[in-house]
């Protein structure tokens, strides 16, 4: 098979051993893979991937068709359409999905649209109802909503009946972010529209005073995301005074266990939303899994909405 290989600081698209299922596996020819933040760490030597994953292989999320079974895997058929996490090994011609974290595609959705679903939506779920407990009726702050966990968390956020403020640096993103749903500001706005009962971080480190300042009395703070920088200074009075929870939250490096409870709630609960075409995974481009070095470029310079999507289709500038 062909896969994107991460060498030296640099992904190349190359020839590679085919994997094989193991024991409750599947082997999936990957039609869509979805680029991520992690992958850009990766590459740069910051990210690596847990034991069991390929070690130079990236790629978190994938979609596509079984095309064989491991010992003892049941669930899913040769032929099936399925999607779902991975520790790496996403972005390839062919990928092993555990069955336990693998998810049918429903029908009417396009691989595409699976393709960048579970790592955003898993991620976004996991930390605003798991770790953060939203709740209908509560206000959130979703720092840096424009990308695609940004994005999975308004839909979310709103399907479950929280207002939801998102801020975001790009004015020219704005409108469509809004159109799902938020009320969209410049980050140095968001003060002017608490306080917030949760706040989900995206960006990092220049927000924490800011997040903990704009808190509701019993607010929630999930850090997943730190891009703008990882270190910060807290008011441990504020903290107190606003009787938070300062939580952060990551999914790569969890346990089988662990990431087989997050893609059992998100069938159970998200599923439905994306076969009914209430969710959506907005596409900003595709890229041909050849092409794969411009699509890491392309994630790399921001100003996106929702997914960066390598396919086996036909690559389209920008849309759904």
């Amino acid at each position: 098979m062909h896969a994107a290989v991460v060498a030296d600081g640099t992904v190349s698209w190359e020839q590679r051993p085919d994997p094989v299922p193991g024991t409750q596996e599947v082997l999936v020819r990957v039609e869509a893979a979805g680029v991520n933040a992690a992958d850009l760490l990766q590459r740069a030597g910051h990210y690596p991937p847990p034991p069991g994953a390929p070690a130079d292989i990236p790629g978190l999320e994938c979609a596509g068709v079984v095309v064989a079974l491991g010992p003892g895997a049941e669930r899913f058929a040769p032929g099936d359409r399925v999607m779902g996490l991975l520790g790496g090994g996403g972005q390839a011609e062919l990928a092993v999905l555990h069955e336990r974290v693998a998810l049918p595609v429903p029908p009417g959705t396009s691989i595409d649209q699976a393709g960048g679903f579970c790592e955003v939506f898993s991620t976004a779920y996991d930390a605003l109802f798991t770790q953060g407990h939203l709740a209908p009726g509560e206000r959130l702050l979703i720092s840096g909503g424009a990308g695609g966990v940004g994005v999975a968390a308004l839909q979310l956020a709103r399907a479950a009946g929280a207002t939801v403020v998102s801020s975001v640096r790009d004015p020219a993103r704005r409108e469509a972010v809004a159109a799902l749903g938020a009320v969209v500001v410049g980050p140095e706005r968001t003060h002017e529209h608490g306080p917030y009962d949760v706040v989900l971080e995206l960006v990092g480190s220049p927000n924490m005073a800011a997040d903990l300042t704009d808190l509701a009395t019993g607010g929630r703070v999930i850090v997943i995301g730190t891009g703008a920088g990882r270190m910060a200074e807290l008011d441990l009075g504020v903290l107190m005074g606003r009787r938070a929870t300062v939580r952060g939250s990551t999914l790569r490096a969890r346990p089988l266990e662990e990431k087989a409870l997050v893609a059992r709630a998100v069938e159970h609960h998200v599923l439905p939303f994306l076969a009914s075409g209430r969710l959506y995974v907005p596409i900003e481009q595709r890229f041909a899994f050849a092409d794969v070095a411009a699509a890491y470029e392309r994630f790399a310079a921001g100003s996106k909405l929702g997914k960066i999507l390598l396919t086996t289709h036909r690559p389209v500038t920008v849309g759904m």
